[in-house]
């Protein structure tokens, strides 16, 4: 880092970086400075001059402050530091005059604009506009787009700021959009009419300062306003997206990504923004007892008693499901192993080595990906399995970042070394040299696809080899939101799987990719009609994850915190009340009466847990060796929409998951 600068904004006196625009440079002097087309995450195009300032003793005409540098600015006559006005009259004139031509042809539509209340043209207007406009001639129209079945398009609005054109080829890494023409000409279209291939695409809604681009599925259901706003996280996937959730009375309208530098800047999936209609449909709001081959509607005190004469009539078992929270998982397994039984949250058979944080959790953080030159992915699909991750890992390549991949060949949006599909190409690796890079920051992301197979415990010995010769640091990627933390409070069966589904009595808490054989009888406690439900001989109705408050560990082992935004439907309830209840239905009632005593149960037994939002040191044991078998690598996530229960339920995820299959079915001759 240079030297640092002195310079004046509005008669505050602040020293910073001399790379530093002078709108970074108001930001830290705690000016405003509006803008339209600045974004801090995108290149900059210095297009909409909303953000002009005068420059003391520069050119006699205002600058605009997000392309000039603090190091481009003159001292005073006897060297004083640099002087920066942000609202002289030459530089309120000068707004207005960029306001009104904003302005001129802009529909006057903001009452039926999805925009109002939240637009950033419609406030600056107010801000830093005039009462008056001297246009009168016509307003120019704009054809709008088709991109598909997520973003909705008004291009008449459109200010030309071009931040959706920067995302989705710097970010995304997606070529489909750009500004064709000139002057009044000029318009932001896709090319050759496509939709948008990208499972990141959501978040040009949220960039876009005027209504050009809204949410096609939010269209005219709420206004801001209406809405109750409250702070959680993702569970889609396990990076932990910091969301917000808007509610309107008991509906979720809408899922907005939060700013997080260390987890996801501020980009959210696609399956996350928009996954909310699945929290309507196939909903369990009642408990069910299997009669006769058929699921009969319940009471729960009778479903409760029926549950508990199951799990007095011999050996038990549970399975933690991968939507679970860590409440959930600490009670269920604090019940069974009470009744002489195991847990096992490994649902996908993951050689995952219990009590060993850095081997289930690895051993580098998220960010540490900024920071990577080399990057080695092994038996993963960032782009389907996390993809949010996957725009760091581009982000990091455009930097000059080097990647290799292990596994099959997929389109990640930037360039990868193959080096090639099987468990050959990952041993062959130790013999390599790894001077290059030895000393210097790499990274190596190892998927849940790599160690799901009967030699998962020999894939993940070979990284950690791997690792320890080059000095890297190893990023589990896990795919389920509730495994780490599952893994942290110990919900892991010596025997594996295999030994859970060999009891007679199954407690699944929302396990719902775990194929259960005939013969063991089921309560099954989720919070939709999905394939653990149909399995189930008794249903235990419980609350989704934006129903209730519970604690969720994310791939890289950091503790966060879900806050409620709703209530579950009908007689549903949070998980660990469900357990709770049974535990006093079984004569043995779990030493807790509320959330906050089971929270500090757990915190008493895994103290690390409560360092919310922090990563704490992950010590790991070097695993022992173990056979490295042969065969391709196949990644975790085969569809990126139907993931979940919850994704399962979402008719717009489904259509979604059917446009992406039918764009990698077989090409025509002429494409």
């Amino acid at each position: 880092m240079s030297a640092l600068r002195k310079i004046v904004i509005d008669g505050i006196e602040v020293e910073v970086d001399p790379a530093m625009t002078l709108i970074q440079a108001a930001e830290v002097a705690g000016v405003e400075i509006p803008r339209f087309c600045y974004h801090e995450r995108l290149s900059i195009a210095g297009n909409c001059r909303m953000c002009l300032v005068e420059v003391v003793g520069g050119p006699p005409k205002p600058a605009a402050s997000c392309a000039m540098q603090v190091r481009d600015l003159r001292p005073g006559p006897n060297g004083e530091p640099p002087v920066v006005k942000t609202n002289s009259p030459m530089v309120k004139k000068a707004r207005e005059g960029v306001m009104e031509f904003l302005l001129i042809n802009h529909p006057l539509d903001c009452p039926i604009c999805d925009q109002g209340g939240e637009c950033d043209l419609q406030d600056q207007a107010m801000a830093y506009g005039v009462d008056f406009s001297r246009y009168r001639e016509p307003k120019r129209a704009s054809e709008d787009l088709n991109l598909g079945p997520l973003v909705e398009t008004h291009m008449t609005r459109c200010i030309s700021c071009t931040r959706c054109v920067r995302f989705t080829t710097e970010v995304a890494g997606i070529t489909q959009m750009g500004q064709t023409g000139r002057g009044e000409d000029a318009e932001i279209t896709s090319y050759l009419g496509q939709t948008l291939a990208s499972n990141l695409q959501g978040n040009i809604i949220d960039l876009c300062p005027v209504g050009a681009l809204t949410s096609k599925p939010y269209a005219f259901t709420a206004r801001p306003w209406e809405l109750t706003r409250t702070e959680t996280v993702d569970v889609m996937d396990a990076l932990g997206a910091a969301i917000r959730v808007d509610t309107k009375g008991r509906e979720v309208m809408r899922i907005l990504p939060r700013n997080h530098d260390g987890v996801n800047e501020e980009w959210i999936s696609d399956k996350t923004r928009f996954v909310w209609d699945g929290l309507r449909r196939q909903r369990l709001d009642r408990p069910y007892v299997r009669q006769n081959g058929r699921l009969r509607p319940v009471g729960w005190p009778e479903a409760l008693a029926a549950a508990a004469a199951a799990l007095k009539a011999g050996p038990v078992a549970g399975l933690v499901g991968d939507l679970a929270p860590l409440e959930g998982a600490f009670a269920l397994r604090t019940l069974i192993e009470g009744m002489g039984g195991v847990v096992e949250c490994r649902t996908d058979g993951a050689a995952l080595p219990p009590g060993n944080r850095g081997g289930y959790a690895g051993t580098a953080r998220i960010e540490d990906i900024d920071s990577a030159i080399a990057i080695l992915l092994v038996g993963t699909n960032p782009r389907d399995e996390a993809p949010v991750l996957n725009a760091r890992i581009r982000k990091a390549w455009l930097r000059g970042a080097s990647v290799g991949l292990i596994g099959p060949a997929a389109d990640l949006t930037y360039e990868v070394n193959h080096i090639g599909t099987d468990r050959a190409a990952l041993a062959g690796l130790l013999g390599q040299d790894f001077s290059a890079v030895a000393g210097k920051p790499t990274l190596i992301i190892l998927g849940q696809g790599a160690i799901s197979g009967a030699d998962g415990a020999g894939v993940l010995a070979t990284v950690q080899a791997l690792a320890a010769r080059s000095g890297a640091g190893i990023l589990i990627l896990h795919t389920a939101a509730g495994r780490v933390g599952a893994m942290d409070v110990g919900a892991t069966a010596p025997g594996g799987l295999a030994q859970v589904l060999g009891a007679r009595t199954i407690v699944n808490l929302g396990a719902d990719e775990v194929d259960i054989p005939a013969g063991p009888t089921v309560i099954y406690q989720g919070s939709h009609g999905d394939r653990g439900a149909h399995r189930a001989d008794i249903i235990l109705p419980a609350a989704a994850w934006v129903e209730e408050a519970g604690l969720f560990v994310n791939t890289e082992g950091r503790p966060q915190l879900a806050l409620r935004a709703g209530f579950p439907p009908g007689e549903a309830k949070e998980n660990w009340a469900i357990l709770r209840a049974l535990s006093a239905e079984l004569g043995a009632p779990q030493p807790w009466d509320t959330l906050g005593d089971l929270r500090r149960a757990i915190f008493a037994a895994h103290p690390h847990l409560g360092h919310i939002d922090e990563v704490d040191a992950k010590e790991f044991a070097p695993l022992p060796e173990a056979p490295l078998g042969s065969g391709d690598f196949v990644p975790a996530v085969a569809d990126f929409y139907l993931t979940n229960p919850i994704a399962r339920a979402s008719a717009l995820m489904a259509e979604l998951s059917a446009m992406a299959r039918a764009r990698s079915g077989t090409k025509l001759a002429a494409e």
